[in-house]
C-alpha cells in the first residue's frame, strides 16, 4: 500500500464524504486506503459514513482529541506514507500525488504541506509557520503579516514566491500534512499532551529535530474551509483559548516552565492593550464593522480571563479526555 489517508469525523459527516470524494481525482495513480475516524460524534455522522463508499470506519467510543483520534486511526492503517487530512478540506486538481512525489525525492523530508486555501480561495497564510516564540505569538496579526511577509519571525516568505519546486519551511499544517511511516514511528506519533492545536507543530518540531526536512509544495493546493468542528464547540470562547493553552502547553514541553509563564504574561498584557485599543477606537480605524469589534472584544476578553487562570474547564477537559483514552485502551486491550 502506498498511502494511508486518515481524517477524523466530529459531527461533520457532509463534509467528510465531499472531502472522499475529492481524494478519488487527486491520488491518481496511487494505491490508497482512507481510514475514517469517528471521534464520538453526538449527531448522525456514524450512520451516515457508513453510506459512504471504499473507507475504512474506526469508531472511538469517546472524543479522544484530534491526536488521540489521529493516532487511534494510524492503528489501523497500513501504507508507507501518511496523510493527515481535515474533513472540512477539499483537495484540487493531483495534490495529492503532487506531495507524494516531493516526500520521496529524497530521504531527507519527512514532511510535506501544500498551500490552503480558505473557501472563498483566499489565502491561508497558517499553511506555513514558523516555530513559535513568544515575539512570533504577540505579533500574531494577519495583515502584518500579509503586509510584511519576508519578515522572518512568522516564517511565511515561501508562500508568496512563484515556486514550483519544495522549500523547505518549519511547520507545515496539520489539516493536510503528509508524513513518511517511518518517520512518524521514529518519533513516536502525535503528542497526547494536546486535546486540539498545535499537535503539527509538535509534530515538525519532532521531526526537525529527528534530523528530516520539512517541505512545502506551492502548486499543491487545498481548500480548507476552516473549524467546523471546533464552530461546534459549546463554549464561543473555545477555540480562542484553547489555541494559547496549546501553546502554553508546547513552550512548557520544549522551552520549559519558566518560558511558558512568560508567554502568559505577554498575552495578559497583549490582551489589556487589544482591549484598550477597541474600546477607545472606533471600529472603522481597527478595520472592522460593529460585529468584528464585538468579536474581537469577546476574544480578548476570554484570553485575558484565561491569563489569568479563570477558564477551569481547560484542566475539566483534559481529565475527560485522559479518562477515555484510558477507558479506550482499556477496552481494546
Amino acid at each position: 500500500m502506498n498511502l494511508s489517508i486518515i481524517i477524523v469525523n466530529w459531527n461533520s459527516a457532509a463534509y467528510t464524504a465531499a472531502c472522499v470524494a475529492s481524494i478519488r481525482t487527486a491520488a491518481l495513480g496511487l494505491q490508497y486506503e482512507i481510514i475514517v475516524v469517528d471521534n464520538a460524534s453526538s449527531d448522525e455522522s456514524v450512520e451516515r459514513l457508513r453510506l459512504v463508499p471504499d473507507i475504512r470506519l474506526v469508531l472511538s467510543p469517546a472524543n479522544l482529541g484530534f491526536a488521540r483520534a489521529n493516532n487511534l486511526g494510524y492503528q489501523h492503517c497500513s501504507g508507507d506514507v501518511l496523510l493527515f487530512l481535515n474533513p472540512d478540506t477539499n483537495v484540487q486538481g493531483s495534490a495529492i500525488t503532487r506531495m507524494y512525489s516531493a516526500l520521496l525525492s529524497s530521504d531527507r523530508v519527512g514532511v510535506v504541506g501544500c498551500r490552503l486555501l480558505n473557501s472563498d480561495q483566499s489565502l491561508q497564510t497558517s499553511c506555513v509557520q514558523a516555530f513559535p516564540t513568544i515575539l512570533n505569538q504577540i505579533t500574531d496579526i494577519e495583515a502584518l503579516k500579509v503586509c510584511f511577509p519576508e519578515v522572518r519571525i512568522w516564517g511565511i516568505s515561501s508562500l508568496f514566491r512563484e515556486e514550483t519546486c519544495m522549500v523547505p519551511v518549519e511547520v507545515v499544517s496539520g489539516a493536510c500534512l503528509m508524513i513518511r511511516r517511518k518517520v512518524f514511528d521514529d518519533v513516536e506519533l502525535f503528542s497526547t499532551d494536546y486535546f486540539m492545536y498545535c499537535e503539527d507543530v509538535d509534530l515538525c518540531y519532532k521531526v526537525a529535530a529527528a534530523g528530516y526536512q520539512i517541505g512545502y509544495i506551492g502548486d499543491a493546493m487545498v481548500v480548507h474551509h476552516g473549524g467546523q468542528s471546533s464552530k461546534q464547540a459549546r463554549k464561543s470562547s473555545f477555540a480562542d483559548v484553547m489555541g494559547r493553552e496549546a501553546i502554553r502547553t508546547f513552550f512548557a514541553k520544549w522551552k520549559g516552565p519558566l518560558y511558558a509563564r512568560i508567554y502568559t504574561c505577554s498575552m495578559f498584557v497583549t490582551a489589556v492593550v487589544r482591549l484598550a485599543l477597541l474600546g477607545l477606537l472606533p471600529p472603522s480605524l481597527l478595520g472592522k464593522d460593529q460585529a468584528g469589534a464585538a468579536a474581537s472584544r469577546r476574544k480578548w476578553r476570554s484570553i485575558l480571563s484565561w491569563s489569568l487562570g479563570r477558564e477551569h474547564w481547560i484542566q475539566q477537559l483534559g481529565c475527560a479526555v485522559q479518562n477515555a483514552a484510558q477507558s479506550t485502551v482499556a477496552k481494546v486491550g
